[in-house]
């Protein structure tokens, strides 16, 4: 009987277990599921597609005359026309500063006066010459004699004497080192006997250190004497002479060369004083350049305006009173109604974009209207201003030319520019947030019943916000807006920060520099 119920006991608590781990197992399953369901997902569609970017820029006459400051230095505006004022050619456009010109033009005068002085100076100038070469001459002979008697004075007479003292002081450094060495032998002895302490002993000592360093130094002067001081003091004396001879040679050729050195000075003379007369002349042109003119018809603008945007190369607007330097564009005066958009290219899509595309431009100042165009210029650098102001943003300018040609676009409008790299009438396409790079390929979490799986899929261009797919998905598969991103080596393939679920297939985009509203393009 015991035997028996404690087999049923057993049997019954196995029946229990078996059934809390299925309940358990479909509580969680069910858990599984239905986190697998609340995922955001995006059903993959078939359908139109438009690759293309979106920049802000400026619009530029394509036929422009350029006014400069042709005034050399800095100067200052005293009169400017109106920006957007027409003009006719003739007409007064800048007139700058021309007083310091004109006081630098009395002083050349002075100059051209100075110059004549000196030319007709140069005329007395032959004679005293003449006399100049024999003075030298005479110098010149002088210093040669007394090159050869230092030579003289030092062999016969200053180096024996060297030599014989610091002879005499060897042999007297030998004599005091051997009087010190018999002190100390002695020393030595009476400091074994206790008759001397041996602070003195170490005096003697000291002593004998002094008086043998001492003949090494004596020892040293001879030899830097015989084998230095000596060559070199011969050898500078003989150069003197030697020098000597040749300064007295070439005084004597300066001699002859005088005469025709004074007509040379006096061409040069004449030469000097046409030169000062030509930079009064200058002077003269310098202030007729002043007043700038209108070379042909057209419309003024300021070049400081035509060269807006984001990075405006000087931010202070041309005005009256204003600093310019020399070469520095004044005005543009365009002479004809075409026109070309520049915008800049972030580097994240310049490999999207080539020379040759088709480009579509909105004016902000004519709204509603629409000009054609085509990228005809791609710059191969960055821009150097972007890159002063901020090191890691780096933009390309772009040219684009615009098929139309409308009065009403001018020089240093803001304009925005879509260029349309690929366009799909019939294409299957998934948000950029699910394509993810694992390894370098890229993939998307597909949903397999209750559960996502990741698939590799072959993808095109992207526009941003959607990315084309070439195969491995088909339409209806819902795939993962938030795929994991614990797997090794992933990477977004729009390498930014994920976007909200909402953003997966917004109804309008924004340009990324002016906060526009964008016409929606096919699969955006």
């Amino acid at each position: 009987m015991l035997k028996n119920k404690i087999v049923i006991i057993t049997a019954v608590a196995v029946t229990i277990a078996l059934v809390i781990v299925l309940v358990l197992t479909a509580v969680g399953f069910k858990s599984s599921n239905t986190d697998a369901q609340k995922a955001p997902t995006f059903v993959v569609k078939r359908g139109p597609l438009t690759v293309n970017v979106v920049e802000s820029g400026t619009i530029k006459a394509r036929e422009q005359i350029i006014i400069k400051n042709e005034v050399e230095g800095k100067t200052s505006i005293i009169y400017l026309i109106p920006e957007g004022t027409r003009v006719k050619k003739g007409d007064l456009l800048v007139e700058l500063d021309a007083s310091a010109l004109i006081d630098s033009r009395l002083d050349q005068e002075i100059k051209v006066q100075n110059a004549e002085a000196s030319y007709v100076n140069a005329k007395e100038s032959l004679a005293v010459a003449e006399n100049q070469a024999k003075s030298d001459m005479d110098l010149a002979q002088l210093t040669l004699e007394f090159a050869r008697q230092d030579l003289k004075k030092y062999t016969k007479g200053e180096y024996p004497n060297e030599l014989k003292k610091t002879q005499a002081d060897i042999t007297l450094a030998e004599e005091e080192l051997t009087r010190v060495r018999d002190t100390l032998k002695w020393s030595q002895t009476l400091y074994k006997e206790k008759y001397i302490s041996q602070t003195e002993l170490q005096a003697d000592q000291l002593s004998e250190k002094k008086k043998a360093l001492d003949l090494d130094l004596a020892k040293n002067n001879y030899a830097l004497l015989v084998n230095y001081t000596h060559q070199r003091n011969l050898a500078q004396r003989k150069s003197d002479v030697s020098q000597a001879q040749m300064a007295l040679e070439r005084t004597q050729r300066k001699a002859r060369a005088d005469v025709i050195q004074a007509k040379a000075e006096l061409k040069a003379r004449q030469a000097e004083y046409q030169r000062q007369k030509d930079k009064l002349e200058k002077f003269q042109e310098q202030i007729g350049k002043t007043k700038i003119y209108a070379p042909a018809d057209g419309l003024v603008i300021y070049a400081t305006s035509a060269q807006g945007g984001l990075f405006r190369h000087n931010s202070e607007p041309l005005q009256e009173g204003q600093d310019i330097r020399e070469r520095q564009e004044l005005i543009y005066l365009p002479t004809g109604n075409s026109s070309n958009a520049e915008i800049a290219i972030h580097e994240s899509n310049l490999k999207k974009v080539t020379v040759g595309l088709p480009v579509f431009v909105t004016v902000d100042a004519l709204p509603g209207r629409k000009f054609t165009g085509r990228i005809t210029h791609i710059a191969p650098l960055p821009d150097a201003q972007s890159l002063w102001m901020n090191p890691d943003l780096k933009v390309y300018t772009t040219q684009i030319f615009l098929d139309q040609k409308d009065n009403a676009v001018r020089t240093g409008m803001s304009c925005q520019a879509e260029i349309v790299i690929e366009k799909h009438a019939d294409t299957l396409y998934v948000p950029v947030q699910a394509v993810l790079r694992i390894e370098g390929v890229p993939k998307v979490y597909v949903m397999n019943k209750t559960q996502f799986e990741p698939r590799t899929v072959e993808t095109g261009l992207d526009n941003n916000r959607m990315i084309r797919v070439i195969k491995g998905i088909e339409p209806g598969d819902r795939v993962l807006l938030t795929p994991p991103l614990k797997a090794a080596g992933v990477d977004y393939l729009s390498k930014t920060k994920q976007p909200d679920v909402s953003a997966a297939i917004p109804a309008k985009t924004t340009s990324k520099k002016r906060n526009r509203p964008v016409k929606q393009q096919d699969g955006q």
